[in-house]
């Protein structure tokens, strides 16, 4: 776009496909911003200038691709959409339990690390099967990985080295800690993107499911920030 003109016309196509609030447009820098009452598609948005070619609409690279979206599917139910997710916490728990098991009772600090061990090597395996889609969608929510690249490639290392280290009992205060820390760093991105409606994939099981961010991703989160600091907290009794 060169002149107010175009600007004008451009403005006017987007304010009038429904979801959208307020059309921005940048003359100088040639961008738009959308303000939107819940996440449009940009092919969507792409349609309404399709009856005048010489105007153009595509995200900025930082931007997130639409293959990290999440469509809005009716037809499934809640237990269907996070089924995957079900069944890993599902066995990671039984398995957890069943180490813990001693002189009949449940050992609760055994079993709390037991449980962390598991769910960060098993988290960690699904994101590595495919490392590239992983950052791709950890980049479009995490509030480090918007900003730095490589760190969705750095994180399920992360993820794996807790997990062997709660495996292995090393030093569990620093572990904890280092867990603390990077579960909240995470939350907060997952919270901004609920709160936000956002419809959007959630990595918690990198890119092999098509899970929705929601409030399941921010339970998964707190839960192991609460295992953490209660964790400290007896170590420190």
């Amino acid at each position: 776009m060169t002149c107010e003109g175009c600007k004008a016309k451009v403005n006017h196509l987007l304010s009038n496909v429904s979801g959208v609030k307020n059309v921005n447009i940048d003359l100088t820098k040639g961008e738009a911003a959308i303000e939107m009452e819940g996440h449009i598609l940009t092919s969507v948005l792409a349609e309404a200038l399709i009856q005048y070619p010489k105007y153009k609409l595509s995200e900025p690279s930082h931007q997130q691709s639409e293959s990290n979206l999440v469509p809005e599917d009716v037809t499934k139910t809640w237990l269907q959409t996070y089924k995957p997710l079900l069944i890993v916490f599902g066995y990671i728990t039984l398995i957890s339990f069943l180490t813990s098991f001693h002189d009949g009772q449940i050992m609760t600090m055994h079993w709390m690390n037991n449980f962390m061990a598991g769910f960060f090597i098993v988290f960690s395996f699904f994101k590595l099967l495919d490392l590239n889609g992983f950052a791709d969608s950890y980049a479009m929510y995490d509030i480090v990985a918007i900003r730095i690249k490589a760190y969705g490639f750095i994180y399920p290392f992360i993820e794996l080295a807790l997990g062997l280290a709660y495996l292995t009992g090393f030093n569990p205060i620093f572990t904890n800690w280092s867990t603390l820390i990077v579960m909240g760093v995470s939350v907060i991105g997952v919270v901004q993107s609920v709160m936000n409606r956002r419809k959007i994939r959630c990595a918690c099981l990198g890119a092999v499911f098509n899970l929705p961010m929601s409030t399941v991703t921010i339970i998964e989160d707190l839960l192991m920030i609460v295992m953490a600091a209660t964790m400290l907290t007896l170590i420190q009794l």
